[in-house]
């Protein structure tokens, strides 16, 4: 591929006596697609021509990076979503992207995952959809659980490393992942897919669109259904979603409405696998197990997560003239579920419950199901005015959001109860969390080569906890926050072929509801804001068989929180800032066409991840009496948990028929630790995992586009696992492990078939 000068002009070399398809697109105009057949060197005028409407992208650009943007991002489109769209999490969906690593506690990529991204955790990745936030306020995560099959609604989705472009919602803290959904299309259709495979995995799809009505109207609607048993025991998954939406069109004006609907019932496999079992059983599961009056062991046959998750959205934008347009967004978000667990000999006092007396029997423990439960609000507006004249395009934009949360616990089952009644509440807390953010970008073309980029961000942030939490600790506290985040580039274009860019980006972090949790009581352990200040330098070179990026990163942080095993005053685990850290490494992406019917696109990331002056808490035991030592070790150099240094991903495609392909695709992870200890015993083991995927697009008569797919997933069988977390302690100054691991499936498949009229 290419892309004009700033003159217009294109050039395509190398190309053979064929027939080709040249596709030619570009913001706020129609796509042409336009086949032709150059047998000498020839020249080909392209006008474009301006959308009579808009397409909803003026709130959603404000968030994207551009193509003359200094910075590091992927944008994947629709047609390579929707081919690697099993039924899988959008975490598997992005795998072969850049410096991600992704995983599954059910071990096959359905219920919960979650990614990292240059080892960033998702508290620290910005998401949104269609320009308006999804993270969780408290959490600052997004769960993929709630939003079952989004992907099959997503028209693209950009992957920002780094800082990135100011966005909307939850602070940007190495990466953002900005997802674009689908507008109806101008004709009417209906879509059928369905997919099978191993674990009794299940995926079946409807989606239909009324096409453009009266020219001014169009809905369409997706309804979502999958099921799947997981490969940890007792890690299955029902979940149901929906994502209907309409837009009204003018020449001038857009109107757009996104309902999204979500409901999930995951078996709970988040405890993982004990390391010592992974050699006896890689799929043992220890959520809701007990021993019974026999001694037997059971299993809690409903020890699950059950949740609900609306969205609804409501976008408006308009052309004002030439050179101007706004957009704004409203946005409402519902949650409400709890997850189920059986919990055996557990004491009354620590639910807040009297001893119960039985004749002369004192009974202080017992068993008993609980429900945790959350139920929250989310709204608020989001907006952004753009102007392009000439060679300055500028954006102004922002948002206000306002979210609520109760957290409360109820006891629905106990073996002893006394006086106590069905659904005892135990604990009640509330989170109130208001944001209101700024921020304006420009970017100025001194010349077709030399651009200039500035982009200027405030957020302000009020947080306010009360109540109790379930271990009947008060919770109660406030906290403000005021942010400033800058961020400058150049962009240097060589040729239509050849480009170049340098940014310097400051971005700032408020710490989640856990780490405020956890040091309630002693507010010195209150932990403070995250600041993080990246560089990105990058090269990126096309050709018609090759294809180039380079990306150097260096990405330094103040007062990063990590877990050091440092305690509050009050004995809880805190996650403390450490005053240097940084993240520093190279990122490759290349595509290789050596022939037509033959292509390797894959990327590598070399990094170096490192805290500065690492302190070490822990405790030590005397055996004699099990007396204990609270200690630390000197300052050290160490690696960033979760952080390896070496990742890698590889798709080789082979096109061996007209509508048939075939897709051999690898990833490499490297080494990495679970804590900041650098110990062997708390690490993942590097793992490599090669899939293979076979892709047939007969031509059927009456049907507008049939597609039948064979995915086979870790085709040599690899033992591994993605994800585990742990820790230590000491007797009589010998160092202890405790750990648990998430294995992933081996060799397993899927099978997919579609059919659109």
């Amino acid at each position: 591929g290419t892309h004009t000068g700033a003159d217009g002009v294109y050039m395509l070399q190398g190309m053979k006596n064929a027939v080709y398809r040249i596709r030619f697109s570009f913001l706020g105009y129609e796509t042409q697609i336009i086949e032709i057949r150059p047998s000498v060197e020839s020249v080909l005028n392209i006008i474009m021509i301006q959308q009579p409407f808009l397409a909803g992208e003026v709130i959603i650009n404000a968030t994207r990076a551009g193509s003359r943007s200094p910075l590091a991002y992927t944008t994947l489109e629709n047609e390579l979503i929707s081919r690697q769209n099993s039924g899988h999490d959008i975490p598997y969906l992005l795998s072969l992207t850049p410096s991600l690593v992704e995983t599954s506690e059910a071990g096959n990529g359905i219920g919960y995952t979650n990614m990292r991204i240059r080892g960033t955790d998702a508290s620290r990745i910005n998401v949104t959809i269609d320009g308006i936030p999804l993270n969780d306020a408290e959490s600052q995560q997004v769960f993929w659980v709630d939003i079952p099959d989004i992907a099959s609604s997503v028209d693209n989705i950009q992957i920002q490393r780094g800082v990135g472009t100011s966005s909307n919602g939850a602070g940007a803290f190495g990466a953002t992942v900005n997802i674009q959904t689908k507008n109806p299309d101008n004709e009417p259709f209906a879509q059928i897919s369905t997919s099978f495979g191993s674990f009794n995995t299940s995926r079946k799809m409807i989606t239909a669109g009324s096409g453009l009505l009266a020219d001014r109207f169009a809905f369409q609607l997706r309804l979502s259904d999958m099921t799947s048993d997981g490969y940890i025991d007792r890690t299955g998954s029902n979940h149901q979603s929906a994502f209907i939406n309409g837009v009204y069109r003018t020449d001038r004006s857009f109107l757009k409405t996104n309902i999204i609907l979500g409901k999930e019932h995951t078996q709970i496999g988040w405890w993982g696998v004990p390391g010592e079992m992974l050699s006896i059983n890689r799929k043992y599961n220890p959520a809701g197990e007990y021993t019974d009056e026999d001694g037997a062991v059971r299993y809690y046959e409903n020890e699950s997560d059950n949740y609900n998750q609306n969205h609804y959205q409501l976008i408006y934008d308009l052309r004002a003239g030439n050179n101007l347009s706004l957009s704004t967004a409203f946005h409402y978000t519902y949650g409400k579920g709890y997850y189920e667990e059986f919990r055996e000999d557990r004491s009354l006092y620590g639910y807040g419950l009297p001893d119960i007396i039985i004749g002369n029997e004192v009974i202080s423990e017992t068993d008993l199901i609980r429900r945790k439960w959350m139920r929250n609000d989310f709204y608020g507006l989001v907006y952004s005015l753009k102007y392009k004249k000439n060679k300055l395009e500028t954006i102004f934009g922002g948002g206000a959001n306002y979210y609520s949360g109760d957290h409360f616990g109820r006891i629905i089952w106990m073996k002893y109860s006394g006086n106590t009644g069905k659904d005892h509440q135990w604990y009640f807390n509330n989170g109130k969390k208001g944001e209101v953010s700024i921020f304006g970008k420009a970017d100025y073309q001194f010349s077709g080569q030399l651009s200039f980029f500035a982009d200027l961000q405030y957020r302000y942030i009020n947080y306010r906890m009360e109540g109790i939490d379930d271990d009947l600790k008060d919770l109660g506290q406030k906290h403000n926050y005021s942010f400033f985040n800058p961020k400058t580039g150049l962009f240097y274009s060589f040729n239509a072929n050849q480009d170049a860019y340098l940014s310097f980006s400051v971005a700032n972090r408020e710490p989640t509801r856990a780490d405020f949790k956890e040091a309630a009581g002693d507010p010195e352990a209150t932990p403070e804001p995250e600041t993080l200040y990246d560089t990105e330098l990058g090269y990126k070179r096309r050709s018609e068989k090759y294809s180039l990026a380079v990306n150097l990163y260096l990405m330094l942080y103040k007062d990063q929180l990590v877990p050091t095993g440092e305690l509050s005053s009050t004995g809880y685990p805190i996650m403390t800032n450490v005053e240097k850290s940084r993240r520093s490494g190279i990122e490759f992406i290349t595509s290789l066409r050596p022939a037509r019917w033959l292509g390797w696109d894959f990327n590598l990331t070399l990094s170096s991840n490192k805290i500065r002056d690492f302190v070490e808490h822990y405790l030590d035991y005397n055996t004699n009496d099990w007396s204990e030592e609270y200690k630390s070790k000197n300052p050290r150099t160490v690696d960033i948990a979760y952080s390896p240094s070496l990742t890698g991903s590889g798709d080789i495609n082979f096109k061996v028929l007209r509508n048939t392909g075939i897709h051999f695709i690898s990833k490499y992870v490297g080494r990495q630790y679970f804590d900041n200890t650098m110990s062997h015993d708390r690490m993942i083991d590097p793992y490599f995992v090669n899939n293979l995927r076979i892709d047939f697009h007969p031509e059927i008569k009456g049907i507008k586009n049939t597609g039948f797919q064979l995915f086979i997933n870790n085709i040599f069988n690899s033992k591994y696992e993605s994800n585990a977390y742990g820790g230590n302690w000491y007797e009589d100054g010998i160092e202890k492990t405790w750990s648990y691991f998430f294995p992933q499936a081996g060799i397993n498949f899927m099978v997919k078939a579609e059919f659109m009229f």
